[in-house]
């Protein structure tokens, strides 16, 4: 194994996971199946809601969550030639067809043209050279072949080379093909560029491969999981689609998240939570005992002195019991929700800890309570991936995504990420949203809204019915896009920093009803718990951001377009007054999409003057 680059681990579940292409300075490579890992210096992540989730989608064999291999500090210099020194995640040369920047041949790295020279020592100096090219002249300093820039995927997940020999002979040839790619133009675009048979004399300007013009240049998605080292054994129906190496849906991820809450059985119980990395392993009470002197001796597990080895013991077998994982709760906000809108400050644990504190000012009869949370840890666990298609289209009903696997068999353990933070809860009043929801149903917003969800999941050809918006929702994830860009210009976070949480569900569903939102921090590094968004909670703190995130919102910057805007008259649209100038946040920060806002429910608009909630 050689190194080739480095990632930080949040990268590793956000950015570039199983089945994602890195762009290294003078490669470009595809992550590797988790069956290829090695988890030997991996970290497992305690989060029991979290696998419990997980375990109901993947199965009840995956065992644990596990952080990346993070390189540990040697304190000096390392040993390239030990490999106890260099853990990381598996990787393979992709896109397998090269360029020469010198003689613009076009060729797969496993032929006899391509070669790899890789440095031990300067690791990010690796690169594939052409090894036959007659054009360059010094031969000891060869200049690194270029990744081809088209690749093609399929909405089911699958990722495969460019079909060169094919595209430019229109279908499979026994021509001995000597490629060639060739730019005519300065524009970089597909037009500008020609590839061509030096054999034959066949070509083909790269701008067939895309639109209409691909389906009938390009072959069938041949189900080719290169991550998996497989294909499909039945194939893919699917088309290919041409895509350039580098384009930002050819990779999203499918994650699971929870936020780590005290427990109902106790401090202990949290504490057992947090060392379950130590504590599963003995399988006796004599055992257990053993371990936890001799890490106490060591500094470790020092919270856990105040407990006999007896009521230590007990709680281990509980948690390990089957029937412990299968009562808890399928919802991961519902324990979530209970913790926020009922607080306990006595419950803290050194990952959460939370603080109650008023309403904001002049805004009593809208909100019940605010909570400051102080500290909270989330884990996020990576369930698969898909191409093309956004997982934020499914958000409604994560059994829909057609996810592409991360190993080749059941998966025994999942990649996983922790990260710390801040946040603030709103929980709104229940009184005065009932109100105005009865004031809602009188008008044609709801019904528009549905009809608008039903056609948009129609034309994708998913359930309809699923997922359907309601005003309460609506209205609580439109106020909370309008703190996040508010937040973000006072507390220190950049927008993308900060994320929502929402807890939404109406009066007559099965739990009662809820009503809240969560803005928080969650960076990999010490960016997420500076403090800075707590300090906005403070009851006048947070009333005169509440009155500056309204006004921003009685006006955007593409009025009259923006406040106009109906998703039942614009096909392929879910929101009504809302764009990037007012609402819309980064992806990372927002749970639906960018889906289901409107300002109107907010504040009254130029459009619509009494839909709003803030009179």
């Amino acid at each position: 194994m050689n190194k080739v680059g480095e990632l930080r681990p949040s990268q590793m579940l956000y950015n570039f996971g199983v089945g994602g292409v890195v762009d290294l300075p003078l490669m470009s490579v595809l992550i590797l199946g988790i069956d290829d890992w090695n988890t030997t210096h991996m970290r497992k992540l305690p989060e029991e809601r979290l696998l419990a989730a997980v375990k109901r989608r993947l199965g009840s064999q995956v065992g644990f969550m596990a952080e990346a291999p993070v390189l540990r500090d040697m304190g000096g210099p390392i040993n390239p030639y030990d490999q106890q020194n260099l853990p990381g995640i598996p990787v393979a040369p992709f896109p397998g067809w090269v360029i020469c920047p010198v003689c613009h041949r076009l060729g797969p790295l496993d032929g006899s043209s391509f070669k790899l020279e890789h440095n031990i020592f300067r690791w990010q100096e690796s690169k594939f050279v052409h090894e036959t090219c007659q054009y360059q002249k010094d031969k000891s300093r060869k200049r690194p072949v270029i990744p081809a820039r088209f690749i093609v995927a399929c909405e089911d997940g699958h990722l495969d080379d460019f079909p060169w020999v094919y595209f430019v002979h229109d279908g499979n040839t026994d021509c001995q093909s000597v490629l060639h790619l060739s730019e005519y133009g300065v524009s970089g675009t597909a037009a500008d560029i020609k590839v061509t048979c030096k054999n034959c004399g066949k070509g083909k300007n790269m701008a067939q491969a895309f639109g209409e013009a691909g389906r009938a240049y390009m072959p069938k998605c041949r189900g080719r999981h290169p991550h998996l080292h497989k294909f499909e054994p039945d194939g893919c129906d699917e088309q290919m689609v041409a895509m350039l190496l580098g384009a930002t849906n050819l990779w999203f991820p499918v994650t699971f998240s929870a936020l780590a809450i005290p427990s109902k059985s106790g401090k202990l119980r949290d504490l057992v939570d947090k060392h379950w990395s130590y504590l599963s392993q003995p399988q006796d009470m004599n055992t257990l005992n053993v371990l936890i002197i001799t890490l106490q001796h060591n500094g470790q597990l020092t919270d856990l002195t105040d407990y006999s080895i007896h009521e230590i013991w007990a709680e281990v077998e509980k948690k390990k019991s089957v029937q412990q994982v299968e009562e808890e709760q399928p919802d991961l906000k519902e324990p979530e929700w209970a913790v926020f809108s009922d607080p306990d400050p006595t419950k803290n644990t050194s990952d959460f800890e939370l603080t109650k504190a008023a309403p904001p000012k002049g805004y009593d009869e809208y909100f019940e309570k605010v909570v400051l949370i102080n500290r909270l840890r989330e884990v996020t666990a990576l369930m698969g991936f898909t191409r093309i298609l956004s997982p934020a289209d499914f958000m409604e009903t994560m059994e829909e995504i057609p996810t592409a696997p991360i190993s080749r068999q059941s998966p025994s353990w999942i990649p996983s990420i922790e990260v710390r933070g801040e946040g603030i809860f709103i929980e709104f009043k229940e009184d005065a949203l009932q109100k105005w929801e009865d004031e809602i149903v009188q008008g044609d917003f709801q019904r528009k809204t549905a009809e608008a969800h039903i056609n948009w999941r129609t034309q994708r050809k998913l359930d309809p019915t699923v997922g359907m918006p309601n005003a309460r929702m609506m209205l609580i994830h439109t106020f909370a896009h309008a703190m996040l860009q508010q937040f973000a210009i006072e507390c220190g976070y950049n927008v993308a920093s900060l994320r929502e949480r929402i807890y939404s569900r109406l009066r007559n569903e099965e739990g009662g009803p809820m009503a809240g939102l969560l803005i928080y921090t969650a960076a990999p590094d010490s960016e997420g718990t500076l403090g800075g968004l707590v300090a906005l909670g403070e009851p006048s703190t947070l009333s005169r951001h509440i009155d500056q995130a309204l006004e921003r919102m009685r006006l955007c910057a593409s009025d009259p377009l923006c406040a106009e805007h109906d998703p039942t008259k614009v096909t392929g649209t879910l929101h009504w007054a809302a764009c990037h100038a007012c609402l819309f946040s980064p992806e990372t920060s927002c749970e639906k999409g960018n889906k289901y806002l409107d300002r109107a429910l907010l504040v009254p608009t130029i459009k619509v003057p009494n839909r709003a909630y803030f009179k």
